[in-house]
């Protein structure tokens, strides 16, 4: 019983509070401005050249950086 009241309240209460008249929108005047668009373009040949490897996972370069071992990674007998 008690949820239903509080629903009904909600509802009530939310309904008011559409209904009340809200002060209309003001208009603000809007000035323009002219923009004028310089694109300067630039053509540099410059020829480097890189080697580009393919993995066939995705993080393999990191998996390879991480498994190194070094010489006293061997286990020791006692």
């Amino acid at each position: 019983m008690k949820a239903i009241l509080t629903l009904i309240a909600i509802v009530f209460f939310g309904t008011l509070a559409m209904a009340q008249n809200v002060s209309k929108e003001v208009k603000v005047e809007t000035t323009t401005v002219g923009v004028e668009l310089n694109i300067e373009v630039q053509n540099e040949t410059e020829k480097e050249t890189e080697v580009a490897r393919l993995y066939m996972f995705k993080n393999s370069r990191i998996k390879k950086a991480l498994s190194f071992r070094t010489k006293r990674n061997k286990s020791k007998l006692a």
